[in-house]
Order: structure tokens, then C-alpha cells, then sequence
């Protein structure tokens, strides 16, 4: 036989294209419009409902970036299409290839009941299954004229205080028509067999089935009556699309999905628009298709859907009662997890899952996080303790040096907790369920032989509308077709169950799921960033502080809602494209300004319940927040008065130029250029500093990445290094009994640095603040601290404790990791000494090693303090900067932990009249009191959060400082725990604890009288 397969698929394609999907719509007349241009920001519904109008028709112009414009459409359904299915096609000038990256709108009723959205796939309004003739149409469209920022190239577009008043849209459709089904049956038909037969081999018989049976199809099409002829064509095609699937056919769960970036390249004002289409979409179409289901995860998504458009939540609502709506996920939001901190973490699912228990009375069991750029190893503790079972993401499948070698395995993390895990194979959270991306699915899967299934996210996300009928009617033809793996429509749950049932010996992959990409979001947007780390450090003071009022002040209250209210909005901020630094400008100004206020309130709440504690008076009393003594100050309580350290400082000239500091524990000398050559550690009688080195010494690199701008920092970044050392000016800025500062300026390029070299009375760290005035561009800004110490390996701090990584490059696997998150602390080490960095607000650090002269080897520990990516914000870090970070030579890990806690959680001097006794207090360094609080139900009992933070094993003793009666575990909603070991609580208080490696531990302290 001849070969004439290619002309076959050519004719296909081109009989699909140019004749079966224009004829999907048959008779149409225009609609008459009208259209309202509303000023400024988005207005009420009723508001744009109300409005007067002009007249407008299809080609007009419209939208300058970020504006809305109202269009009021009417007409009448022509008598003559009476029986027919007739639908209003609205095209607001869409690209089809741009799915949630451009304009968009949501239609309503004259009574302002949203309908469902408009996006570039989905132009349709039902208005008749079975037209009468003569009915009215009248809809309204609010339009959202969202700019295309997906060009990786600098715009000024992305802030609505710098974009362009142009028209960014024309109108190119605005009509009633004809829908003729079985015209859009036969395209789905052709589309579901012209995918599948174009993935199966040459050799495989079934694609020339295939091929043949769209061939008689055609045949049977007259192309000058595409609906008169669809019915006979479709029944040549019904043998070859009821073939069953083969036996060993992969097994895919499709679940509905429509991954909504809460923000990105577009401001949270907008996604909240974006959320209520989708929502109404969703609801739509589940109205039509009983066997649709879709999963939304992102408490803060359906709570602003609540409060914004109650009527669509109102129907979303009805669907989760239903079962086919279904919330997953159990977190705020689909939240950054490498910097975020522990606290937060585990504050993302409190608040998270006690919506959806309080909105839908549902547990949300699985953890759903296909698009954050990298998971942390302390996340498996964390799921488990929140009532979760299951994980799921996708974005390792981006990792640029190794494949990652499981699709379904037991994740482990840093303290053994074991959490089921799937990385779908399909390799996106955004499917059409195409033939392409299922049999990628089926080829792709890593756990032949053992695993026979595999989950497949389907819907156009970020406001691309979610799940389309025509993905619907894919996997209704593909629910079992032989050629194709088994499609099945379900919830998330039930792939997780049959996935666990058939896997159970799964491998397992230990310690955290780093993307080998992105790696510069560890640093974009220091702002940002900062106001998080500033954010996370308040929340702890004021609720200790405000929970030790609340116990020990008569009439004092609690501040419950003012407390939650600053959770979530510092919860909201920590989205997976806003901490991370990889929105556009227009979110991060904003952040920048929410974080101020955050800040303000939580200082006025801190300083209340200070100053009640304090009383009325005139003395000095000084305050600790930290979870460590220091100055005599105890964890969590304050003295009145406080001596001074015993040990002064000292500053004497240096030979040669420079200064030289001394405190008794270190001495530290700084050179003529500014830089500290020598911070020597006098208890262990050694140097910190590598011979010829210099710590606190800046560098700056060219940083311009293959794409990605804000997103990655690539290693070929290091190939070019300028050191930072001419001094413009340098002098002794403090010389005082309790600290002694150097201070040093410097400039580069267009930029300008003030150093800060600072050692306090009774400290073992050497203090360095830096103050950037910056304003480079696709450059990063780096902070190095070259040691005397052979390490070939560092300990990041971590959400409740730490993860080691190799400071060498024997792998491909160690090679990617040339840059590392850290939170508080960063430590490096060899037998018997070490040192650590700690930092106020930067995540971004890279560890190299070196050879010295004589044959040793030193560690170089650096902090990336700034980038100047263009995109998607061109002015990304430009200005000022102050960033602290110090240098402890000796430190173990409890004293990077300490020294951590202190740098981020600096004392208060309050005035007033009393000490404040801690309100609990632990007798073991190693468990460290991460949070008190009073319980979210308002009952009044004390909640306490501890972990285990050197990676051992520790028994401890905690001490209330008020009645208690009892002492429950529980998990992160306060819950009691089942199987959790009874704790008792002696005549005075006492509670005993023994906590496993990294263990997190709540425990719930019922107060006495």
C-alpha cells in the first residue's frame, strides 16, 4: 500500500481548521453595544450596571492598561431559529494563544448576577438550549483591559502609575448565533482522534486505523454543508473512537483546576476579579456536565469570592455540597516555602484549613502546590501535623540539570515524618487533556511496573477561565479508547487513594525538593522580602507579649481579630510570585506600602501590651522577645534596670591604618580599606578570616540569565567578579563602653555603600550593617565572609531547624545547588569549630571552597543582598537598602540559633515600673519556644509551639509561670492529637517533654484560677 499518510493528516487539519470550526456556528446576527469607560480603578457592580452608556461597535478600540470598560449588549433571537441552541459569541479582541495573560471579562444580568466569564477560549454565553424566537437579550460585560506582560522584556506597563493611556483592544465579535452541536461533536471527534493518532508510532496498527477512519469521515463530509453532513460523518468515526482501551493502559485522574496566581503580572485587586469569572465559569459548566469536577485550593481566593461576588459563592457553595466543587490544598495561599517562616508555615494551614472546615464543614486532606519554586524539607512534619495526608506539585519537572527520579514516592523530611507524594507526569497544572500531553503522561511516568496511574490538572489557569467543554468532551471520548491511557474525571482524593493502595512501598526521596531554577528568587525584591522577615518577627512579639498581658493584666484584651486580620495579610504576601520578588511593580509597591502599616499595627499592639506589663513608672525596662536569655534579660520576660556588661569594649589604632575592636571574646581589626581582615576568636585562640582575606567584603557580578529576569540567577554569573574596596571615606563612629562602630563608604558604578563594622560589650559576633543606595541594573550585589574552616558541607536554618548541603560538586545533583536558601542563620564547620552567618532579612547565599597557600582549605560563606532584574519590574531594588548581618566566629548550632533570633528580635526599652517574669520558660537550649499564643477558639488557654533545633534528641522540662491544669498535644488547629503521649503537670507547673530530632511539638496549656 502506498504511503499517503501525510496527506491524509494534512487534509484533516485543514478541514478542521478552515470548514468544521467556523461552521460550529452557524447563523448569527449582531448585537447592538453599547459601552461605559469607567474611570480610574473598578467600580460596584451596580455602580457599572447603572451607568450611561454610549454607543459602540465591533473594531472599536478600548482599554488603556489596567481599565475597565462596562459594554451593554442587546438584541433578539430572529423567530426563525425557534428550536434551534442559540448563544451569544463575545470577543472582547482576544488572542487565543495568550490564555490569562490578557483582557478578560464577566458577563452579568440586568440583575447583577454574574453568568460566567469571557476569556480567549471561552467566548460563549448560553442564552437558549431550545430558542422559542423572539426572546430578548440584554447582558452587561465588565472588561478588564489587563496589559500582556508575558514578553520577558522591560515595561513600564506593569503599575497603573506608569502605564501608557493607550487602547490596548478592538471588539471583534459581538453577535447572537446559532450553535450547531453536532458540527462542535464532530470537532471534538476529529480533534480527540487527529491527537492520538499523531502520538502513536508508524508501526503501531491503531494509527492507521486511525488514519483511515478519519479518512471515510472526511469522505463523508460535504465541506459546502458542514452541518447537514456532521451526523453521517460522525458515524464513519464511531467504530475506531469505541475501541476500548488496552488493558495495561495508564490510568489518568483529570481533576478540574484553574491555577490562579493570586498575584504576578497583574496586581491582587485584579486576581480577585479573575477568581470570581473562573468561580462563575466553573459553576456554569457543572451545570451542564454532572460528571465535571474541579479542585480550588487557596482559602484567601474563596474568601475574597465571598466577599466580593457573594452570589457566585452563594453557587459555589451549593457545589461543594454537592461534591464536585472541591477545596483542596489547605493553605492561605499557594504560598512561597522557602522562605517563609516556620511560624507562618505552620500559620499558612492553620488558617487555611479552618476556612474550609468553618465555610464547608470539609478537612481538606491533600496538600496542592504545583507552581512554588521549591519545597522545603521541613514540610512532610508540618502536612502531617496539620491533618494532611497527601502532597502534590509539578514545578520540579522545571529543574534544568536533573531529572527528578519519581513521580509518585514517600517524601521524607528533616525530622523522618513520611508524607505521600505526586509529581503528575502530564508536566503542567494547566492541561487541555490533548493527545500530546496525555501520551506524554504515559510515556513520561517514572513508576512502570509498580504504579499504574497518575493525576493530570486540567483547565486554562490565571484567568484563562479553567476547564473548558471542549476538555470535558475530550475526556469523555478517552474515558477508554484503545491507543490512549484511561481518562477518568474525579477528585483529587480519589487518584491520592487508589495511588496509596496500589504504591504502598513507594520510594522514598529524604530531604528537601530543590528546584534547580529560579534560584534568584532568594533575593529579588529585598523590600519585600524584608517586610516579610519583619512581618513574621512582629506577629511572634505581639502575640507573646499580648498572651502574657492577657494572663497576668486584669481588664486587658486579648487582640484576637486585629491578630488574625495581620496574619493573613502577611500571609497573603508570601504567594509564590510576591515573596519571591517575581510580580510586576504595581504588587510590590503595594507590598511594600501594606508592610509599613503592618508594621505600624503591630508596634502600637506590641507597645500596649509592653506597657501594661510595665506599669506606671520611671525606670528603664527592657524587654526580650527572643527565645534565649541575653543581658541578663530572660526568654520571653523583662528586667528593670539592667547592668551593664562587665567587659568594655576597646578600640586602639591598628598599624598601617585601621582600627582594632576588642571585647573581650573576639578581637576584630579593620584595615586601612575598611575591611575586617582578622575577627579573631579569643576563647578558641583562632583566627575566623581565611589568610589574605577579608570578611564583610562587597562584590558585585553582571547578573543577566537566559530568561527568567527576576526568577533566576545562573552560574555562569560568576565568571566575571569586581570586589568592592576603594574607600571614599572611613572613621570611628562609636567609641562607647557597650560598642564600638567603624564606619566605612564606598561607591561603585552609580551606587553608594556605607558600611558599619560594629562589636558589642559581651558579644561574640562582629555586627555589620550595610546601607545601599543602588541603582544598578542586571547586576547582584554579593556580601562575602571568607573562613579559616574546612567544610564540605553547610547548615541552613530551615522552618524548626536546619538542612545540610554539600559545599562541594562531586554530583550534578551538588553542582546545582550553587546557590542556597537560608532563613536566620547560616553555619559552616569542621570538627571541633565553626561559624555562622545570621542576617535581619536576606535568604540568598552561596558556599565555595578554596585552598590556602599552605595546602589547607577555607570556606567562603556569601549573602546575595540585592539583584537589578528589568522584568517583570524594571526598577526592581533600585534605591535604599539597609541590611544588617553579623559574623560568629565559634558558633555552634545553638549559637547561630541564639545569635539568629537575637539579630531578628532585637530588646525593647519600655519605660515604666515592674519586671515581667516569662510567662513559660524551658530548662533545654535545644527546644526553642517558637510561638505563645492564647487558642484560637477564645477559651483562654495558652498555646505553646515548640521544636527540637540542634537535630538531636532532648529532654526538657517547661515551667508555666501561671495555674495550669493540663497539658494537651495537639496538631496545628489545635486539635488534640491522637496517639500522643499524656503530659502531667506537677503542683508547680511543671511539664515534662522529650522531643525527637527537628520534633514540633503544640502544646495546649488549660489555665487554672
Amino acid at each position: 500500500m502506498h504511503d499517503d499518510r501525510s496527506i491524509v493528516e494534512d487534509r484533516l487539519r485543514r478541514v478542521l481548521t478552515e470548514r468544521v470550526h467556523p461552521a460550529v456556528y452557524g447563523d448569527s446576527v449582531p448585537l447592538s453595544v453599547e459601552r461605559w469607560d469607567a474611570p480610574g480603578e473598578p467600580v460596584p457592580v451596580p455602580e457599572g450596571l447603572a451607568a450611561d452608556y454610549r454607543p459602540a461597535r465591533v473594531g472599536d478600540s478600548w482599554g488603556p492598561a489596567w481599565g475597565t470598560t462596562w459594554f451593554r449588549v442587546t438584541g433578539r433571537v430572529p423567530h426563525g431559529w425557534s428550536g434551534r441552541v442559540v448563544e451569544a459569541v463575545l470577543d472582547l479582541g482576544f488572542d487565543r494563544h495568550l490564555t490569562g495573560f490578557q483582557c478578560e471579562g464577566l458577563v452579568y444580568r440586568p440583575d447583577g448576577e454574574a453568568v460566567k466569564g469571557l476569556n480567549p477560549r471561552n467566548t460563549w454565553v448560553r442564552i437558549a438550549d431550545r430558542a422559542s424566537g423572539g426572546e430578548e437579550v440584554l447582558l452587561h460585560v465588565e472588561a478588564a483591559a489587563n496589559p500582556v506582560l508575558v514578553q520577558h522584556a522591560p515595561t513600564h506597563e506593569g503599575d497603573r502609575l506608569t502605564a501608557s493611556d493607550r487602547p490596548l483592544y478592538r471588539l471583534a465579535r459581538m453577535d447572537l448565533a446559532v450553535f450547531e452541536t453536532e458540527v462542535w461533536e464532530l470537532a471534538q471527534d476529529l480533534e480527540v482522534l487527529d491527537a492520538l493518532m499523531r502520538q502513536l508510532p508508524e508501526s503501531d496498527a491503531r494509527r492507521w486505523e486511525l488514519l483511515r477512519a478519519a479518512e471515510r469521515c472526511l469522505d463523508a463530509l460535504d465541506l459546502a454543508d458542514v452541518a447537514g453532513s456532521a451526523a453521517r460523518a460522525r458515524e464513519r468515526l464511531a467504530p475506531a473512537l469505541s475501541a476500548p482501551a488496552r488493558a495495561s493502559a495508564h490510568r489518568v485522574s483529570a481533576v478540574g483546576h484553574a491555577h490562579i496566581d493570586s498575584a504576578w503580572l497583574w496586581p491582587l485587586r485584579e486576581t480577585v476579579r479573575k477568581v470570581a469569572r473562573t468561580a462563575a465559569n466553573v459553576v456554569e459548566l457543572m451545570d451542564g456536565h454532572p460528571e465535571f469536577v474541579f479542585a480550588m485550593s487557596q482559602a484567601q481566593q474563596l474568601a475574597w469570592l465571598k466577599e466580593h461576588r457573594p452570589e457566585v459563592y452563594a453557587k459555589v457553595k451549593k457545589k461543594v455540597a454537592e461534591g464536585r466543587f472541591v477545596p483542596v490544598g489547605g493553605m492561605w495561599v499557594e504560598s512561597d516555602t522557602n522562605m517563609v517562616g516556620g511560624e507562618a508555615m505552620v500559620r499558612q494551614f492553620l488558617y487555611g484549613k479552618t476556612f474550609f472546615l468553618e465555610e464547608f464543614g470539609i478537612e481538606t486532606e491533600e496538600v496542592w502546590l504545583p507552581d512554588s519554586f521549591g519545597y522545603t524539607a521541613a514540610l512532610p512534619q508540618i502536612v502531617k501535623l496539620s491533618g494532611s495526608r497527601w502532597f502534590l506539585t509539578q514545578k520540579i519537572c522545571w529543574s534544568r540539570t536533573n531529572a527528578f527520579p519519581h513521580h509518585t514516592f514517600w517524601w521524607e523530611g528533616i525530622d523522618g515524618t513520611r508524607i505521600f507524594t505526586h509529581f503528575p507526569p502530564i508536566d503542567t497544572y494547566n492541561s487541555d487533556l490533548g493527545g500530546e500531553q496525555l501520551a506524554h503522561a504515559a510515556r513520561n511516568y517514572r513508576e512502570k511496573g509498580r504504579g499504574t496511574r497518575s493525576l493530570a490538572p486540567f483547565g486554562w489557569g490565571d484567568g484563562g477561565g479553567g476547564p473548558t467543554r471542549e476538555m470535558l468532551a475530550r475526556a469523555d471520548r478517552l474515558k477508554d479508547l484503545e491507543g490512549s491511557p484511561r481518562v477518568v474525571v474525579e477528585k483529587p482524593s480519589a487518584f491520592f487513594e487508589a495511588a496509596h493502595a496500589e504504591y504502598p512501598d513507594a520510594p522514598v526521596w529524604a530531604g528537601e525538593l530543590y528546584l534547580e531554577l529560579h534560584r534568584g528568587t532568594y533575593t529579588s525584591q529585598a523590600k519585600t522580602k524584608q517586610g516579610n522577615r519583619r512581618g513574621e518577627s512582629l506577629l511572634r512579639e505581639a502575640e507573646l507579649w499580648a498572651t502574657t498581658a492577657a494572663v497576668r493584666v486584669p481588664g486587658y484584651g486579648y487582640p484576637y481579630e486585629e491578630l488574625a486580620r495581620l496574619w493573613k495579610t502577611v500571609l497573603l504576601h508570601q504567594f509564590h510570585d510576591i515573596l519571591p520578588g517575581s510580580s510586576i511593580a504595581w504588587v510590590h509597591r503595594e507590598a511594600r506600602e501594606t508592610y509599613a502599616r503592618v508594621r505600624e499595627e503591630l508596634e502600637a499592639l506590641i507597645s500596649t501590651a509592653q506597657r501594661a506589663l510595665a506599669g506606671e513608672g520611671e525606670h528603664s525596662v527592657v524587654f526580650n522577645g527572643a527565645p534565649y536569655a541575653r543581658r541578663g534579660v530572660p526568654a520571653g520576660g523583662a528586667v528593670v534596670d539592667p547592668a551593664p556588661p562587665a567587659e568594655p569594649v576597646r578600640v586602639a589604632d591598628r598599624d598601617g591604618g585601621g582600627y582594632v575592636l576588642e571585647n573581650g571574646l573576639l578581637r576584630v581589626e579593620v584595615d586601612g580599606r575598611g575591611l575586617a581582615v582578622s575577627v579573631y576568636d579569643l576563647a578558641a585562640g583562632r583566627e575566623a578570616v581565611a589568610p589574605g582575606s577579608a570578611a564583610g567584603l562587597l562584590q558585585i557580578h553582571p547578573d543577566f540569565p537566559t530568561m527568567w529576569d527576576a526568577w533566576d540567577l545562573d552560574e555562569f554569573y560568576r565568571h566575571n567578579v569586581t570586589n568592592i574596596v576603594t574607600v571614599d571615606d572611613m572613621e570611628l563612629a562609636e567609641a562607647g563602653r557597650e560598642r564600638a562602630v567603624v564606619r566605612v563608604c564606598r561607591s561603585f558604578g552609580a551606587s553608594s555603600v556605607v558600611q558599619r563594622y560594629g562589636l558589642r560589650a559581651g558579644a561574640a559576633v562582629l555586627d555589620l550593617e550595610t546601607e545601599v543606595d543602588w541603582h544598578e541594573t542586571e547586576t547582584i550585589l554579593k556580601l562575602a565572609f571568607p573562613l579559616d574552616v574546612k567544610a564540605d558541607r553547610s547548615a541552613a536554618e530551615t522552618q524548626f531547624g536546619h538542612v545540610e548541603r554539600p559545599a562541594h560538586t562531586n554530583t550534578s545533583w551538588d553542582a546545582a545547588k550553587f546557590e542556597i536558601c537560608a532563613h536566620r542563620w547560616l553555619r559552616v564547620a569542621e570538627p571541633g569549630w565553626g561559624a555562622a552567618v545570621v542576617n535581619d532579612s536576606t535568604y540568598g547565599h552561596d558556599v565555595t571552597r578554596d585552598i590556602r597557600a599552605d595546602g589547607g582549605q577555607t570556606t567562603t560563606v556569601r549573602l546575595s543582598l540585592l539583584r537589578a532584574p528589568r522584568y517583570p519590574d524594571p526598577e526592581t531594588d533600585q534605591g535604599g537598602h539597609r541590611l544588617r548581618c553579623g559574623l560568629v566566629p565559634g558558633a555552634t548550632v545553638l549559637d547561630a540559633v541564639r545569635e539568629g533570633h537575637a539579630i531578628n528580635l532585637p530588646e525593647r526599652w519600655v519605660t515604666g515600673a515592674r519586671p515581667v517574669e516569662p510567662l513559660v520558660t524551658v530548662d533545654d537550649d535545644r527546644v526553642v519556644i517558637e510561638a505563645v499564643k492564647l487558642a484560637e477558639d477564645r477559651g483562654g488557654d495558652v498555646v505553646l509551639r515548640l521544636y527540637e533545633a540542634a537535630g538531636g534528641r532532648a529532654r526538657a522540662t517547661l515551667s508555666a509561670g501561671f495555674p495550669v491544669v493540663s497539658a494537651v498535644a495537639t496538631d496545628l488547629l489545635e486539635r488534640p492529637l491522637e496517639d500522643a503521649p499524656s503530659y502531667e503537670v506537677s503542683a508547680a507547673g511543671e511539664v515534662a517533654v522529650e522531643l525527637r530530632p527537628f520534633q514540633i511539638l503544640t502544646l495546649r496549656l488549660a489555665r487554672g484560677r
